[in-house]
């Protein structure tokens, strides 16, 4: 694995990055971790990718080893330190790491114009999980200000079934109980000890066994990689801002009117995002180039499966330039 960054300052956090490949390389490529995750998710991506790209894998304010300050939710008064952890937010920070640690947008060089015409980096944006989410409310932020990424690839995106767009499609005791237990995760005496008990290596690795069906790759370095930031101070406060999410983007919404490339990847038996509904987005929203699924894995193929899934990820990199110089000579 590349080794990690000194932390990037953003809006006054600190935020860790591991980063790989060669910064010269106009392919830049950054990597989004899933909800409870870090870069270290990206164990057997970064190194492969980074044989073809700038690579860098970001942990999201809250989690990983980025600062978790105090959460606010939205119907709470602004204090100092506190955040909102939203989509919006999550997507700024990548649009700024894109911008700041890439130079993405930039044309010359920082010591006056080069000799010959600069080659602009050309993004991909790679999400897995909530991760996907990020990825495209990012992708929607940098195309407003005039930065279109060369593509977003989402892998088993997190379909959000709790959101309250969806709740007419909950289970009838599910959503009689629903305003309870939205009134619940509220409350920090509710979230502290919750989150203990979830937080448990044990409980870990109950989840890792649905989330990897095939049981490959599901090792003692997984368990501690999403152990260890659970220990920090403030993570009760970030899983708080997180479960409270009940109203924010669902990939519908953004996917309709985005007019980037979008590649899907998902694995078959993944427990929670039905690849069935990823098989809809591709046959609903014209932005959707591919969809691969592959059989046997579940909601985490790239570190389940990175035999299979790298190879994918490094085509689809290279088809997209493919298809730019195409354009651009056609």
């Amino acid at each position: 694995m590349a080794p990690t960054l000194p932390p990037w300052i953003w809006q006054g956090h600190r935020i860790n990055l591991q980063r790989g490949g060669d910064p010269a390389n106009p392919i830049k490529v950054l990597l989004i971790h899933g909800f409870g995750a870090s870069i270290g998710h990206w164990r057997h991506t970064l190194p492969s990718l980074a044989a073809q790209a700038d690579v860098i894998a970001i942990d999201l304010l809250g989690f990983g080893a980025s600062d978790k300050p105090r959460s606010r939710l939205a119907d709470e008064p602004i204090q100092p330190g506190s955040v909102r952890y939203c989509f919006d937010l999550w997507a700024r920070q990548v649009a700024d790491a894109a911008i700041s640690l890439f130079g993405f947008g930039e044309t010359t060089g920082s010591e006056g114009p080069p000799l010959q015409p600069a080659i602009p980096p050309e993004l991909h944006l790679i999400g897995n999980s909530i991760g996907g989410m990020v990825a495209l409310t990012a992708a929607r932020l940098l195309v407003q200000e005039g930065l279109p990424p060369q593509q977003v690839i989402l892998i088993d995106c997190a379909q959000r079934t709790l959101d309250d767009k969806r709740a007419a499609e909950l289970p009838g005791l599910e959503r009689i109980s629903r305003p309870l237990l939205k009134q619940l995760v509220r409350r920090r005496w509710v979230i502290a000890p919750l989150f203990r008990l979830l937080a448990q290596p044990g409980f870990i690795r109950r989840v890792l066994q649905k989330a990897y069906p095939s049981g490959a790759h599901l090792d003692e370095e997984l368990i501690a990689l999403l152990h260890r930031p659970s220990t920090d101070p403030g993570a009760t406060e970030s899983f708080r801002g997180f479960v409270n999410l009940f109203s924010d983007y669902l990939a519908p919404e953004l996917l309709v009117h985005l007019a980037v490339p979008v590649r899907l990847l998902w694995g078959a038996d993944d427990p929670w995002e039905d690849p069935k509904e990823a098989r809809r987005w591709a046959e609903t929203f014209p932005c959707i180039q591919e969809l691969q699924v592959l059989s046997g894995l579940g909601h985490c193929p790239q570190d389940e499966g990175p035999e299979r899934v790298n190879p994918i990820l490094l085509q689809w990199i290279g088809r997209s330039q493919n298809q730019t110089a195409q354009q651009e000579t056609g």
